[in-house]
Parts: C-alpha cells; structure tokens; sequence
C-alpha cells in the first residue's frame, strides 16, 4: 500500500502518447488500443485519467508532432499535465492533480518506454507512491542504431525489472491490460 496518507484512490496516467514521441513506436497501433480501453474503463469506473504531454526543443509545445494522437484525447474534466523533463513529477503540476483526488496508485502507460516511463514510475515510487506498469500499454521507437537493444528487447527488460522493484510501504507491479484492476484488494 501507498506510503501516502489518505490517499486511497487509483490514477490512470497516460504519458506523452502524441504524434511525433510515438509516430515509430513499436506495435503503436495495438499499444494505443490498449490505453484507449484503459481510459474507456478508467471513465467508466469513475477512475482519474492524468494526461502527461511533453515539450522541448525537439517536441515544440503547440506544434501538430506535440498534439496527443486522434485516438486519445483527454475529456475536458481530465487534468493535462505539462511537463519538459523525463520524470512527469519533475517541476509539473502532476502531484497536486493527484493529492487532489486522493491518488496513491498510479496505473502508467505511454511513451517512450526507455525514457519518461521509467522516469516517472521511478519517481512515484521515490515520491511514495503504489506504481503499476502496464506491460502491453507502452512503447518506444527502436533506437538499436545507437547501441540500444531493439524495442521490444526495451520493453520486455522494462516490464521483467519493474517486476521486482520493491520498497517498505510501496508495491510494483506489471500486468497486461486485460488484468488492470483500478480498485485496490483490501487488506
């Protein structure tokens, strides 16, 4: 359970699934059916869906690239979280969005897989935060032309090492989409 008092609810939060971060992205088509059932069930379920979008010097704030993709758009009562680092807490106004629900359980999914995913599970879990990782509802390009291993190889490393993060107070874990349960088990 969450080291966060009185934050008992769970947030689906989906990190910059927009044009040009996923336009290369490994099994990008199947990736964002996969988020898009998410945020069907999250709204359904009365979940919080946190929108995380990027922006730098390459990925340029009011561009149509910086745009999220047609099949994902945020409803107008969803916070949409603006961020210029990898880590979606780091100067943004993620963490006030969640304390104002009550959230001490995020869901992640999104893009890039080897970048802001990692970055912003990691700083959940630092922040106190229960961190689930969506194994088939992330991605990233295949960067193996710079010495990276190939997506796929990406992801699955991803998914088997998030598996075995563990901290006092805090859970991780990773299940597929058709597993994602927002309500908590008790006890």
């Amino acid at each position: 359970m969450t080291t966060l008092q009185n934050r008992p609810q769970t947030a689906l939060v989906v990190i910059d699934v927009q044009r040009d971060v996923v336009a290369n992205a490994h099994e990008r088509d199947a990736v964002i059916a996969n988020i898009a059932s998410l945020v069907d069930r999250a709204r359904a379920e009365q979940v919080p869906v946190i929108w995380v979008q990027h922006a730098d010097d390459q990925l340029v704030a009011d561009t149509e690239g910086w745009q999220y993709v047609p099949e994902l758009q945020p409803a107008d009562d969803e916070p949409l979280v603006h961020k210029h680092y990898g880590d979606s807490f780091e100067d943004t106004t993620l963490e006030s969005a969640l304390a104002e629900r009550g959230v001490g359980r995020l869901v992640v999914t999104g893009a890039q897989t080897d970048a802001c995913i990692r970055a912003t599970l990691h700083g959940a879990f630092t922040r106190g935060y229960d961190a689930v990782l969506v194994s088939d509802a992330h991605t990233t390009e295949d960067f193996s032309e710079y010495g990276l291993p190939p997506a796929d190889k990406v992801i699955a490393h991803t998914n088997m090492y998030w598996t075995w993060q563990a901290a006092p107070g805090r859970t991780a874990s990773v299940v597929p989409t058709a597993d994602v349960q927002f309500a908590q088990a008790a006890g």
